[in-house]
């Protein structure tokens, strides 16, 4: 029979290759001096952007990375840190953490993963002013409306400038 500590450092692995599996990245950060209110804030506002902060002991995170083909990501987790694993919106995630770190400076960015390309700080923050993926399809709609419009707008001057033509015409022949 298993000890308690060893069953639940089994799952926690577990857990983080699944979250994993099931995700598009993730990104590390170190909450060291952020209070316990604000860590559980920045939990829900994660949550409800469809990711989750998972906090795990530094050795079961570095294993769990190894095993995973992540050594790059190992040096990352030192010190009380915390993985976010998201599974749509990069953007998002790093808006709501750019955004929390602004407030809290003790927030530590160290870095992430999306797809196969490690993410750094300067690329977390490079994606929160990104627009997000609405903002960006109303762009593309708007460019490919906007020729559209405009020959809508042209033809619409053109009819104008003929009934106005035609206008002065009766004028001229009415006087």
């Amino acid at each position: 029979m298993k000890k308690i500590g060893q069953v639940i450092k089994e799952a926690s692995g577990s857990r983080i290759k699944d979250s994993f599996k099931l995700s598009k990245g993730l990104i590390i950060i170190k909450y060291s001096g952020v209070a316990s209110p604000d860590m559980s804030t920045l939990r829900k506002t994660l949550k409800v952007s469809g990711s989750d902060l998972f906090v795990v002991k530094n050795s079961i995170a570095k294993r769990a990375m190894k095993e995973l083909g992540l050594e790059n990501l190992v040096k990352s987790i030192e010190s009380p840190c915390g993985i976010i694993f998201f599974k749509d919106e990069p953007v998002d995630i790093s808006k709501i953490l750019c955004a929390f770190r602004k407030d809290h400076e003790k927030l530590v960015l160290e870095g992430g993963l999306l797809e196969d390309k490690l993410l750094t700080l300067k690329d977390i923050e490079a994606m929160s002013s990104l627009p997000s993926k609405d903002l960006l399809r109303a762009m593309v709609v708007m460019t490919l409306n906007s020729p559209i419009l405009k020959i809508v707008i042209v033809l619409s001057q053109t009819l104008k400038k003929f009934v106005y033509c035609i206008d002065q015409i009766k004028q001229k022949k009415t006087n």
